[in-house]
């Protein structure tokens, strides 16, 4: 299998990484920034699920831990799997947040572009909230 290309999207905040993490980490709080949660998170024994334009998606975080990973596994209906790496690393005072964007097979320069572009505006719905 070879290897998909991908971007980082990233947003510097001001604020300690700490918080940052304590809230974006917390899967019931994703839909006040990702957008493509808006419809909520609801618990399923280990996973989340979450409804909406592609129907019913099922989440799977990695445990709480001291590094800032907020890596999630997003299942489809269709049984497509997307891993998405989500970092909170400290810089100084504040922090950078940074989501590996991965381009599916079959996905055109335009997808990849606005899914991209997608993750920016959720990254910075997520700074205006912790930066208030």
């Amino acid at each position: 299998m070879k290897t998909m290309p991908a971007r980082i999207v990233h947003m510097t905040i001001k604020r300690d990484w700490r918080d940052v993490y304590d809230f974006a980490g917390r899967p019931e709080n994703m839909p006040l920034w990702a957008s493509g949660l808006a419809s909520g998170l609801e618990p399923d024994g280990e996973d989340w699920v979450a409804h909406g334009p592609l129907g019913s998606v099922r989440v799977s975080f990695v445990l709480p831990n001291e590094f800032g990973v907020i890596d999630h596994t997003v299942t489809i209906e269709s049984g497509l799997r997307v891993y998405n790496a989500l970092r909170i690393v400290p810089n100084g005072d504040g922090c950078e947040v940074m989501f590996t964007l991965l381009r599916l097979p079959g996905m055109t320069d335009e997808q990849f572009a606005a899914d991209a572009a997608h993750i920016q505006k959720d990254l910075a719905t997520l700074k205006s909230m912790m930066e208030k």
